[in-house]
């Protein structure tokens, strides 16, 4: 008898000696898959990161705004001479500063007493041109609203980029209205022919220094 229990408690070392291997195996084993599906979230989270950083820079880029393609001389006004009852004449020059083919368009919230000639076009990178503007003056008005409404005209000087060799048709913008810029809104600014002020002559002088005549 006790020959046999030496034998079986020798047999239980013998399998004790193995056993904690197969623990440690069970244990690594455990631990593997753990870093595994740790190591998945992981990198489900830095996707998940990526494309909601995609999606701001995206919409951050939207919000900026957009960069000018042409350089407007006067920048904000279109100036007149105030004569009433006759048709007077304005100008405007545009020059493409892109690198890029650009077309332009005019729009005017008074298309009956103005017109732009020529009224849209394409400029070639650094190539500018000067635009002249018509408007009619009508005679002056007691009532104030109207008056109030005849000083706020405006012209939009819009632009789009497009290919070399693109024949300017103004249907380009109705059909590219995604990439349409609003480079400018122009308000008109009348001037005393009779009285000129230093706005006034400054203007004449810079006409005649860019040879258009205007007043």
């Amino acid at each position: 008898m006790a020959i046999a229990d030496r034998q079986r408690q020798h047999g239980d070392v013998k399998l004790f000696r193995l056993c904690p291997f197969w623990q440690t195996s069970g244990s690594n084993n455990s631990s593997c898959s753990s870093s595994q599906q740790l190591n998945g979230r992981h990198w489900e989270g830095s996707g998940s990161s990526s494309s909601s950083a995609k999606t701001m820079s995206s919409v951050a880029r939207s919000l900026l705004p957009a960069r000018r393609r042409l350089r407007l001389d006067p920048p904000n006004h279109l100036y007149f001479t105030y004569e009433p009852g006759k048709q007077v004449k304005s100008a405007v020059r545009l020059k493409n500063t892109s690198r890029s083919h650009v077309a332009f368009k005019f729009q005017t919230t008074a298309p009956k007493s103005c017109y732009m000639r020529p009224p849209g076009g394409i400029l070639a990178p650094g190539e500018s041109l000067i635009a002249t503007v018509f408007k009619f003056v009508e005679q002056p008005e007691n009532n104030d609203k109207q008056l109030e409404r005849k000083r706020k005209v405006k012209f939009k000087i819009m632009s789009l980029k497009v290919k070399s060799g693109t024949e300017y048709v103004p249907e380009l913008f109705d059909e590219q209205k995604d990439q349409v810029t609003v480079e400018r809104i122009l308000r008109v600014v009348f001037l005393d022919a009779e009285h000129p002020t230093p706005v006034s002559k400054f203007y004449v002088f810079s006409l005649f220094a860019g040879n258009v005549l205007c007043i």
